[in-house]
This record gives C-alpha cells, sequence and structure tokens, in this order.
C-alpha cells in the first residue's frame, strides 16, 4: 500500500484537492493519504481561540463566519452534482456551528485544541467527498481512532499499529484511505 501526505498548501484551494485526488488515485493501488488543514486555516483557527481567550466572543464569531464563507464557496468550484454539493454545504454548516457553540461556555487549552483540530477535520471530509463524487471508493478515517501520544508527546507506535491495523482489517477493499495529520496531537494524549 502507498503511503502519501499532503501540507496544507497541496489542498489549499478546490483546484489543488483536485490535483491531489488526482495523485493519490493515479497508481490504482490502495493509497493512504495524510492531509493537513487548508493553508491558512489553522492560523485563522487560531486566532479564534484568541478571542475566545480574551473573552471576545463577537470577534470569534466575525473570523468564523468569514472563514465558513470561505469554505462555502469552494463548494460550487470542487463538486460538480446537487448531491455532493448539499452533503459537503450541510457538513460544513454543522462544522462551524460546532465552532460557534465554543463561542458561549468557559474557553480552556482543551476547548483550544477542539477548534484548531476541525480544519483537518474539514479538509478531509472535503477531499473523501469529492473522491466519492468522481467514483473512487475512498473512505475517512479519523485519526482519533488509532493516534495516541505517550507521556512525552511522541507517538505511541504499539498503540497505533494495533489500532490501525484493526482497523484496516474493517475496511478492506477502499482505494483511498484518507486521515489526518495533526488531528491526533491536538485531541488525545495518553
Amino acid at each position: 500500500m502507498k503511503v502519501m501526505k499532503f501540507g496544507g498548501t497541496s489542498v489549499g484551494s478546490p483546484e489543488r484537492m483536485k490535483g491531489v485526488a488526482s495523485l493519490v488515485t493515479k497508481s490504482g493501488e490502495p493509497t493512504f493519504v495524510v492531509l493537513s488543514a487548508m493553508s491558512g486555516t489553522t492560523n485563522t483557527l487560531i486566532e479564534i481561540s484568541d478571542y475566545l481567550y480574551r473573552k471576545n466572543p463577537e470577534g470569534a464569531n466575525e473570523v468564523i463566519n468569514n472563514l465558513e464563507r470561505k469554505y462555502l464557496g469552494h463548494i460550487e468550484e470542487l463538486y460538480s452534482t446537487e448531491e455532493y454539493k448539499q452533503k459537503t454545504h450541510d457538513f460544513i454548516v454543522e462544522e462551524f456551528n460546532y465552532l460557534r457553540s465554543f463561542t458561549k461556555d468557559l474557553f480552556t487549552s482543551f476547548e483550544e485544541k477542539s477548534i484548531v483540530a476541525q480544519g483537518e477535520v474539514i479538509s478531509t471530509n472535503m477531499v473523501v467527498n469529492y473522491l466519492q463524487e468522481q467514483g473512487v471508493k475512498a473512505t475517512l478515517l479519523s485519526a482519533l481512532d488509532f493516534m495516541r501520544t505517550d507521556k512525552n508527546a511522541e507517538p505511541d507506535a504499539q498503540y497505533i499499529k494495533e489500532k490501525l491495523t484493526a482497523i484496516m482489517q474493517q475496511n478492506e477493499g477502499y482505494q483511498v484511505y484518507i486521515t489526518q495529520v495533526h488531528l491526533s496531537e491536538c485531541l488525545w494524549r495518553d
């Protein structure tokens, strides 16, 4: 199985997402793909967190709304069918409503990690939806289901191997498996 990793610039626009999709399907062999958030998204999510640390939910909501508009604008360019446009639209709206939920409660470093992780959640879902729309047998594997770091913030290799092996056995037959780069670092510690 091929393993490929793409950073934020590689998935930084709908055109680049299409390019990644073409690269990961070119060989026709099963491919495990690790993706980052779209370029600029992580910095914007950190900006949202900074507003919330300063107890400025209005500022955070303004940034959230601007980022949501950006993502919703990508839908028309990325997808060609109404089914996938609607599916992705609904997903993005749900994600940004989730981000808005942080403007209503106490804000700590745990919540910040949850916010920052959403960039990869969004980009991986968008790419999987695009691949599926193109007829590629693709699935999304959440890094939270198999990644873990130890007390030294290093990958727990044995845990990862066991969990990922079991997940791959349960998900045999796909051409493309997509997961996130830093999601586990943001949300999971042993």
